[in-house]
């Protein structure tokens, strides 16, 4: 009888990165659907998790690959649409009479809000898939030298462009632009410190390059 064999260490982080990157998303778009006041800003509660996506993917990419992170990030798009749906078809079904608060509320706090549904998917497709490309530019021109720069630059351009598309898509004409525009300069602030913070992963995981390194 054939033992199976055992997973290897790469197959096993990348499992683990992307069930991180999966669950990030997914708690980043129930989150983004309260907005809070923190130092007098206005911020979706969503970017207090999202941020990390970006260092995730970027981590997968390194890991297994550009195709493998693209796949990755539609993937994780159609988790969060499936997850909207099932809330809305949860919450369309009748309640049990005396089941409880927890019934009762479910819609109010669960129910999706389509059009913030819409923005955050849009924002991270978009997002995810700008990151990728840039990542990948980099690695083409660098190679393995100066790793945090892939992780930079790739942010850098990134993460003001999901804050504009998912501020302007989930809350243009229904708050005042002010706080769109704060929204906005908030998300950006707390997402590049997160991408410095987290910057150290990078050297955490080893890389299947996409070219050899330039000589």
């Amino acid at each position: 009888m054939q033992r199976e064999s055992l997973p290897t260490r790469p197959a096993v982080v990348l499992a683990l990165l992307a069930a991180a990157y999966v669950a990030a998303q997914i708690l980043a778009d129930v989150s983004s659907l309260k907005l809070a006041n923190v130092f007098d800003n206005a911020i979706d509660g969503g970017t207090l998790i999202y941020p990390i996506t970006f260092t995730l993917r970027d981590l997968v990419h390194k890991v297994a690959g550009k195709q493998v992170a693209r796949a990755l990030i539609v993937a994780a798009a159609l988790i969060n649409v499936f997850m909207a749906g099932l809330f809305w078809i949860v919450d369309a079904l009748p309640l049990v009479p005396d089941s409880g608060q927890q019934s009762e509320l479910f819609g109010a706090v669960l129910g999706p809000v389509w059009r913030i549904v819409f923005a955050s998917i849009v924002a991270e497709v978009i997002s995810e898939l700008v990151d990728t490309e840039v990542y990948s530019a980099w690695v083409r021109r660098f190679g393995n030298r100066s790793q945090w720069g892939r992780v930079l630059a790739s942010n850098a351009v990134a993460v003001p462009l999901d804050s504009l598309v998912f501020a302007v898509l989930a809350f243009g004409g229904l708050v005042d632009p002010a706080i769109v525009r704060q929204i906005v300069l908030t998300n950006v602030v707390v997402k590049l410190l997160v991408t410095l913070v987290s910057l150290p992963l990078i050297y955490t995981v080893g890389s299947q390059p996409e070219v050899a390194p330039p000589r």
